[in-house]
């Protein structure tokens, strides 16, 4: 073994344990046993076998395990942010792409079609830039993946100041914020601004965060790990002290995550929430709630109201259609209008990732992280490589080209966006959609962009 390492051959790896035993000892804590000279037994823990404990001192382990159920924070709440209850309504489990006739695929896009007529499917280019980043984009030491992403952030910011959304006593809360780095940037902007608060919200730990880097006393950066889907942002201690509007953000919020955010940012916001995890949001109440105070008012003015103010804005960039989930979706009242349902969401959403990968094979190179929504090192464009089985390859064999399959799978997306946009607009929202980078910089270069819609705002009651 290394000096100061245990003296254990672990047998699976072919090397010695690399933990560091006590002064004194040869071994760890694991593996300590093994120069003890007594019966004492040494079982799985119950809840993590990967490692074990002597079995007379279980009950005080299970009381500091790592792995034990850590007391939830006072802003969890379970589901509120889940959408869909009714069970009856749930798809059951839908047959891949593969298992299609060709008659069935056809349909389906027939279908398609004629739901997006009509529909604003040219987006408009807005790239833009923000002089915080010029000179992290003049730095010639970056990489072209870190370039690549200092243009998105730049333009999500130039976005952002166009909406007017970097001013002071706001609080940006930053979903699927990994290391943080959007927000990292929305500080340097603000470098002037006072009473600025960050909330980065990720249900995973994440390694090399760059919240250390944050050292203005005027803004303020707390990580909540927490699902989005059970985050009721009323319950965030800062947000329940000094009410602030909030700016919701995202840079490649994968799916249903953007789905869960939309929700928590303007219906779970602005209701009072319950102790009981049972109680259902209340998008009626929410939709006058939101829009009583007027979206750009400071912090320093106290609302009259028993509710929130309203949500200042959001911009997220969107990506990984083809990871929505039907239960989780803001659009379904749009689906259901156009008539379609939760059979043709099942399988467009699947379609939408013909607009990234058309037919690319699986290789045995390929990454098996595609599952997770937190994204910490730098690939952050989620393009994916699906298998012959995933897209279909075998019933679109001599039926559509690689560019029919790139226009569906773009098509599936915009009209899943279409739904995002419907439900923000009827909760009292301007919202669109535009082009924020180049495809060369990312395939996934779209962003949700949404302000309080002025016109909707009621008049003052005398």
């Amino acid at each position: 073994p290394g000096p100061g390492r245990c003296a254990h051959f672990v047998l699976r790896k072919r090397r010695f344990c690399r933990m560091i035993p006590a002064p004194g000892r040869r071994f760890c804590g694991e593996h300590g046993h093994e120069e003890e000279q007594n019966d004492r037994k040494r079982i799985p823990c119950p809840l993590d076998p990967k490692h074990t404990v002597y079995e007379d001192q279980l009950q005080k382990h299970l009381k500091k395990c790592n792995s034990r159920e850590k007391p939830k924070p006072v802003y969890f709440v379970q589901d509120i942010n889940a959408g869909l209850k009714d069970v009856a309504e749930i798809p059951a489990k839908q047959v891949p792409l593969s298992s299609l006739s060709i008659e069935e695929l056809q349909n389906l896009i027939i279908k398609l079609k004629k739901a997006s007529n009509g529909l604003e499917l040219h987006l408009k280019e807005q790239i833009l830039s923000h002089q915080a980043l010029q000179e992290a984009l003049n730095d010639p030491k970056n990489g072209e993946s870190a370039f690549k992403h200092l243009k998105q952030q730049a333009s999500i910011l130039g976005n952002m100041e166009k909406l007017h959304l970097l001013g002071p006593g706001r609080c940006f809360v930053e979903f699927g914020a990994g290391r943080g780095k959007l927000s990292h940037w929305v500080d340097i902007a603000l470098e002037n601004v006072e009473s600025v608060q960050f909330l980065l919200v990720e249900r995973a730990t994440t390694r090399f965060k760059v919240d250390g880097k944050h050292k203005r006393r005027d803004s303020v950066f707390e990580r909540l790990q927490v699902d989005i889907q059970h985050l009721c942002l009323n319950k965030v201690p800062i947000l329940e002290k000094k009410r602030l509007p909030v700016v919701g953000i995202g840079k490649h919020l994968c799916g249903a995550a953007t789905d869960l955010a939309l929700r928590c940012l303007v219906e779970s916001y602005t209701i009072t929430c319950c102790d009981g995890e049972d109680e259902e949001p209340a998008p009626k109440r929410c939709r006058a709630a939101q829009t009583e105070v007027a979206p750009h008012k400071s912090a320093g003015n106290e609302s009259t109201t028993e509710d929130h103010k309203p949500v200042a804005g959001i911009v997220i960039a969107l990506c990984c259609h083809h990871k929505c989930d039907w239960t989780h979706y803001v659009g379904r009242e749009f689906f259901k209008a156009v008539g379609l349902g939760p059979v043709e969401f099942h399988y467009f959403q699947r379609m939408s990732s013909w607009a990234t990968c058309g037919m690319r094979e699986t290789t045995s190179k390929a990454s098996p992280s595609e599952d997770s929504e937190d994204q910490t090192n730098d690939t952050e464009e989620h393009e994916q490589t699906l298998s012959r089985t995933e897209s279909g390859s075998d019933t679109l064999q001599g039926i559509l080209s690689v560019e029919e399959r790139k226009e569906i799978g773009c098509l599936c997306k915009r009209l899943i966006d279409h739904g995002r946009i419907e439900y923000l607009q009827q909760q009292g929202y301007k919202a669109a959609l535009q082009y924020y980078t180049e495809s060369a910089v990312s395939l996934e270069n779209v962003l949700l962009t949404a302000v309080p819609n002025p016109s909707l705002i009621p008049e003052p009651t005398i």
